[in-house]
């Protein structure tokens, strides 16, 4: 049998090959050292900005008192207390705090962040009623049976008729964060994360509800429902 041939590069290839890889694996090292050093001087990145960041915000609520508000009121009403850094509506017909501070009270331009739970009942755990210039209007959260959101009243249709119209499911025992944000010619609202309201004022007429009278010009009221609040904040823009 002849015996395998076998090709052996000259010395010199060898080397040259031994030297690349050397430089090869050399040139990965320092990329990734310096990737390394890269990314520990690069400053941490800027958390994204959420609907409510900013600064401003003024507590309307000391988590402990009623200061500032009172009862709203309404016929019928439920008993409102103070516990565990929470508002408490009780259920009634209608339920509610109205503002006292309206002086302070801003009418344009400005912001109420608050959250809202429906303890027990099946309609609106949140109806909040605010100023936009001149007029009132509310924003109503969970009415009609317990699902509807949108603004009472726009040219003189409800929260469930008018073009803010929105279905959501409200879980009892849930917190939920509403937002409010009232501009020139515009309202804006927010429950949790959704934008529910971006309607436009201009030539619309703005109205409450005659039943939601006493919480002019601020102020949270409830339907056959008992609620909780807490976290009651506005600023202006």
């Amino acid at each position: 049998m002849h015996a395998a041939l076998c090709f052996v590069p000259p010395l010199g290839t060898t080397l040259a090959c031994l030297g690349l890889m050397a430089l090869t694996l050399s040139l990965g090292a320092n990329f990734s050292c310096a990737a390394e050093k890269a990314a520990e001087t690069k400053p941490p990145s800027k958390p994204a900005e959420t609907p409510e960041a900013g600064t401003n915000w003024k507590s309307l609520f000391d988590g402990k008192t009623l200061t500032g508000w009172r009862s709203s009121d309404f016929s019928g009403r439920g008993e409102v207390t103070v516990k565990d850094g929470q508002i408490r509506l009780g259920e009634g017909y209608m339920t509610g705090i109205t503002w006292t501070n309206v002086a302070d009270l801003p009418r344009m331009d400005y912001e109420i962040s608050l959250e809202a739970m429906r303890v027990e009942g099946s309609d609106f755990f949140c109806g909040l009623t605010f100023p936009v210039g001149k007029d009132p209007c509310s924003f109503i959260v969970g009415g009609w049976g317990g699902g509807v959101v949108g603004l009472s009243s726009l040219d003189g249709q409800d929260a469930s008729q008018n073009e803010t119209t929105k279905y959501m499911n409200f879980e009892n025992g849930k917190w939920f964060k509403v937002r409010l944000k009232v501009t020139k010619g515009k309202i804006e609202a927010w429950i949790d994360a959704d934008k529910m309201v971006d309607v436009t004022t201009e030539g619309k007429s703005l109205s409450i509800r005659l039943e939601v009278e006493p919480s002019k010009p601020l102020g949270i009221a409830t339907w056959n429902t008992a609620a909780a609040l807490r976290n009651i904040r506005l600023r202006r823009l």
